[in-house]
């Protein structure tokens, strides 16, 4: 299994003979190189998306229709967009499991919003969510943008994930402090990846909280696309 970070919240997961772009966010992305674009996003055979603020959506539908792959997410977003713009989707909902390939992936829920500009104002079709990803023997919690829930230790229960890519960037999300929290409170990770950081100065620019409120798991700093295997 590959885990590429592509900046903020975005992610390459090269799993179980899938490619899964993880809120592919490209154009206006201030830490992924122009030129790395292409790279990112190569083979991909699926686009996850948990909700659909700019900085996870900005580059659908268009990307979908040029690398002619489904878009994966929440039913409402899901179908608006099937509808409105043509783009072949999979929607599910919070608790289902669709299976891509030999990758199951579950929705649960988030605590953010989700929303996009329209001629009239804000246009909020559908809601947050983040993702159990199982494969490989592997099951990956991908929070999306979200704070700390007491859901997190049900989900646990009936997942056991072993991977968590967490958001923590703190303003938008939960921070460092929030994100350990959840980690040590609710989960049984192996392995901690934080996201939806350094991005822009209103966000935290450094892991060390979450590293050091950590010991014993394997926190890694992600860097922009640079695989990391496991």
């Amino acid at each position: 299994m590959k885990i590429i970070w592509l900046g903020h919240g975005s992610f390459r997961i090269e799993i179980a003979g899938e490619v899964l772009l993880i809120d592919p966010w490209l154009t206006g992305n201030p830490v992924l190189p122009e030129d790395s674009h292409e790279a990112a996003v190569a083979g991909a055979t699926h686009i996850l998306l948990t909700h659909a603020h700019f900085d996870h959506a900005a580059d659908l539908p268009d990307l979908a229709k040029r690398l002619d792959i489904p878009v994966v997410g929440q039913y409402d977003l899901m179908s608006w967009w099937e509808e409105s713009q043509g783009v072949a989707t999979v929607g599910f909902n919070k608790g289902g499991t669709v299976q891509l390939g030999d990758v199951a992936v579950t929705m649960v829920n988030a605590l953010h919003s989700s929303s996009f500009g329209g001629p009239n104002g804000p246009h909020v079709p559908g809601t947050e969510c983040g993702y159990m990803i199982a494969g490989e023997g592997h099951v990956i919690y991908l929070s999306g943008d979200t704070d700390v829930t007491a859901d997190m230790g049900v989900w646990n229960d009936l997942h056991t994930p072993d991977i968590g890519i967490l958001c923590a960037g703190g303003h938008f999300t939960m921070d460092m402090r929030r994100a350990a929290y959840a980690a040590k409170t609710f989960f049984s990770f192996k392995t901690v990846i934080p996201c939806h950081y350094k991005t822009f100065p209103i966000l935290e620019q450094s892991a060390d909280v979450l590293k050091n409120a950590l010991p014993g798991l394997d926190v890694i700093e992600p860097k922009v696309m640079q695989a990391i295997e496991i």
